[in-house]
């Protein structure tokens, strides 16, 4: 019988000590939490304020081959067309080649966005002399891909018109992807450049 009752009392002592033990970790988890709350809560948060784009100095140079990174659709009412040489576009027949080309062309510009664009957006900076919050990274990634598919249909259909023939070669294709790449490049420089200067770190100008 005492055999038994010691068995008992060590096996109760050794859930116990099991227990304390769980515990302990468990308060030590919440402790740190509650660190992590109260740092997070410390930390300024990330506000992306209201930014003005002054058209005037933004079609000094046209905005030829450029992403309008930032601008409502709707804002472009009135502003002259961005298209290159501000020509009139006729628009042909899309057909099954001229869909087809559009959707390679995308998803080349957008394996594009996803292996350079932050490559350009760290460079953008560094001629600017400046730094941002990697807050508006994500912005302008967002941005630029919903006007992809617009300017790739635009620039298709302002070099198709010049074209005695409606087909659309891959050599025109790849000529369409070049400009576009450098439309990104020049649009993520000019909206890093328009921002206002409260938002920008180290303004060297």
């Amino acid at each position: 019988m005492n055999a038994e009752f010691y068995e008992y009392v060590k096996k109760m002592h050794l859930y116990v000590e099991h227990q304390n033990k769980k515990i302990a970790r468990l308060e030590k988890m919440i402790l740190e939490l509650k660190q992590d709350i109260a740092v997070l809560k410390e930390r300024p948060p990330v506000q992306i304020g209201n930014i003005e784009y002054k058209f005037d100095q933004l079609k000094v140079e046209t905005l030829e081959g450029t992403l309008n990174i930032g601008l409502n659709p709707t804002d472009l009412e009135g502003i002259d067309d961005f298209s290159v040489d501000q020509k009139a576009v006729n628009v042909p027949n899309p057909g099954k080649q001229l869909f087809k080309r559009t959707i390679e062309m995308e998803t080349a510009l957008h394996q594009y966005l996803e292996t350079d664009l932050e490559r350009i957006y760290r460079e953008a900076q560094e001629k600017l002399g400046i730094r941002v919050d990697d807050s508006y990274f994500t912005f302008i990634k967002d941005d630029i891909k919903k006007q992809l598919s617009g300017r790739v249909s635009a620039h298709l259909k302002e070099r198709s018109s010049n074209q005695n023939s409606p087909e659309i070669s891959s050599e025109l294709s790849e000529q369409v992807v070049e400009l576009l790449k450098q439309e990104i490049q020049n649009g993520v420089f000019l909206f890093l450049k328009n921002l206002p200067d409260h938002v920008k770190e180290g303004n060297s100008e």
